[in-house]
């Protein structure tokens, strides 16, 4: 595993402790949005092309409680609940009709389908691996404009 080095916290807390709260939280959850972008755009380009709404699917979430700011990238929802079943794969199983007493697969009328299951194919593992400098410098991108912002306003 990788290790990134991050130098100049101490003197940016001290900056963000001298702006009010609102604006500190604020900064903050934009540079962890920020740095979560790198992460879905990279998950994007890795997610498989059958169908545009795995990739729409890849969604960025921040919140901020009690003095900490998080960031989530997470994939799938109502549109694409099969993203963790392609990021993981499917081990071998049998498909059974739920309200009916036979399925049609290629015409054929079956009461079961043993189906081999799915090949893992991760889009979301390997989006985060390798990331993390891109995503701290866009962060610290965005923390720097920010600053020069609200320091233009005080």
């Amino acid at each position: 595993m990788s290790e990134v080095k991050i130098t100049g916290l101490a003197e940016l807390d001290k900056l963000l402790k001298a702006l009010p709260g609102k604006v500190e939280k604020n900064i903050l959850r934009g540079a962890m949005r920020a740095g979560a972008k790198v992460f879905q755009d990279r998950a994007r380009g890795l997610a498989p092309v059958a169908s545009g709404k795995l990739r729409e699917s890849i969604r960025v979430s921040t919140r901020a409680k009690q003095g900490q700011v998080w960031a989530t990238v997470t994939a799938g929802g109502k549109r694409a609940f099969y993203a963790p079943m392609v990021e993981f794969g499917t081990a071998r199983h049998f498909i059974k009709p739920k309200h009916r007493q036979s399925l049609f697969v290629a015409g054929l009328a079956r009461e079961t389908v043993d189906h081999p299951g799915a090949r893992p194919n991760p889009f979301m593992r390997p989006a985060l691996d390798g990331g993390q400098a891109e995503a701290i410098g866009a962060a610290a991108d965005y923390i720097r404009a920010r600053l020069d912002k609200e320091a233009a306003k005080a």
